[in-house]
């Protein structure tokens, strides 16, 4: 076997564990904090940048 067999091989088996130990369900919450935490945070930023403009006028 070459180095670069040996290397793809680990990758796929590698990929393969990981893949089986992954639900739907784990990935729809993580896609669901994600796009909660990403909510919050431009909402954050929008209050601050408003607060900021109403305290220099």
């Amino acid at each position: 076997m070459k180095w670069n067999d040996i290397r793809i091989s680990a990758i796929g088996g590698t990929i393969c564990s990981i893949w089986a130990s992954i639900s739907l369900g784990d990935i729809l919450q993580t896609v669901l904090t994600a796009a909660l935490g990403t909510l919050v945070s431009f909402a954050t930023s929008r209050m601050i940048g408003r607060w900021n403009n109403r305290r220099r006028k």
